[in-house]
């Protein structure tokens, strides 16, 4: 066949499946807003815009594919011409397939986080947001895979390739589980504290002696924001062997405590009294509980404890450190004395004790 006709077959074909992608397109704009029972133009565009280029990929190869057998390109291009188009568009098409079911599982996850974040801001929906996390993560990795697999399936000689491995199974995966222990491991691990709850997103816990938010949970690491803003990043099997402190596991509610030693003469009720006015102007302590003690009155000082409460676990370091300053501030400015000091008393010797201490001196 001349190759002008070929030219114009390909044009035909190509022209074809664009229509057939943007027919696709205008029917996912439609959808989108069927699925969305909305017409507020941010909720479609979030199903629209993840989709829309998977949606026209997937359906110009479909397109294309059916166009090339109906325009006859496939016998215009000959056997060989022919079997490498069919190929190239199989690959393509699970390409564009697996695209698209990437980008559906984020939008799936979006609203399912957007729905649980409208509805309850707590911990139900920080437990939420991880395990949805995860499960996309763990579903975008499976897709990628199974495409990738597919793909290579297509070519003879890795369906050959994939026989004699499938053969040897056994001692493939014996030496594969010794090389990837490490990372199988910390996979299972990071599945493990989704499946458990132990861990979620936003969580405040104590590891390695800093303070700080969950910040990311991944299948093989977990992120760590301290509060000054660095990042610890741990391996999922931090988690499950290695003790750790959790402010939020079961609440978001949490008590403190604000340590502070002064003296014997510190007048316990009017410290009290400031106490109280320093919580009225603090928004973060959430009126439970406070409380003034004495837990200790053993040599020069006496310890005072202050126990406070805050509705999120996030405030609480904020708060602790708001009132041991004003505290401080108060007792430096209106109670100096009760400010902790050391007492010496002289000692008086006697007067016999003073004559021959005299006598000893002259003697020397």
């Amino acid at each position: 066949m001349p190759l002008i006709d070929v030219l114009a077959l390909v044009g035909l074909s190509v022209g074809i499946a664009a229509v057939v992608a943007v027919v696709a397109s205008a029917m996912l704009v439609a959808g989108a807003a069927a699925a969305t029972r909305s017409r507020s133009r941010a909720r479609i565009a979030a199903v629209r815009r993840p989709l829309r280029w998977p949606v026209a990929a997937l359906a110009f190869v479909i397109g294309l594919s059916v166009a090339a057998g109906a325009t006859g390109l496939q016998g215009a291009l000959g056997d060989e011409g022919g079997r490498v188009l069919g190929q190239v568009l199989v690959i393509a098409g699970i390409a564009a397939g697996a695209w698209l079911l990437v980008r559906l599982v984020g939008v799936a996850s979006a609203a399912v986080l957007a729905r649980f974040a409208a509805a309850d801001a707590g911990r139900r929906a920080r437990k939420v947001h991880t395990q949805v996390e995860i499960m996309r993560r763990v579903l975008t990795v499976v897709v990628v895979v199974v495409a990738f697999g597919a793909a290579l399936f297509t070519f003879e000689a890795a369906r050959v390739a994939g026989t004699s491995l499938l053969a040897s199974a056994g001692l493939a995966s014996l030496v594969a589980g010794l090389a990837a222990q490490s990372l199988l491991g910390n996979v299972f691990a990071g599945i493990q504290l989704v499946v458990s709850d132990a861990i979620r997103v936003d969580d405040v816990v104590v590891v390695e002696g800093e303070w700080g938010h969950i910040e990311e949970i991944t299948l093989t690491y977990v992120v760590v924001r301290i509060w000054d803003d660095r990042r610890l990043v741990l391996p999922s099997t931090y988690f499950t062997t290695t003790p750790f402190e959790s402010w939020t596991r079961t609440t978001t509610q949490l008590m403190g405590a604000v340590e502070l030693d002064v003296d014997w003469s510190v007048p316990m009720d009017a410290m009290r009294e400031e106490l109280d006015r320093i919580l009225a102007d603090e928004p973060a302590w959430d009126g439970r509980e406070r409380l003034l003690q004495v837990t200790g009155a053993v040599g020069g000082a006496v310890r005072v404890r202050v126990l406070l409460t805050t509705a999120d676990g996030a405030d609480m370091a904020g708060l602790q450190h708001a009132v041991r300053e004003r505290l401080v501030d108060w007792l430096r400015q209106r109670h100096p004395d009760a400010l902790p000091r050391q007492r010496f008393e002289p000692f008086a010797a006697s007067e016999g004790e003073g004559e021959g201490a005299s006598a000893g001196r002259q003697a020397a």
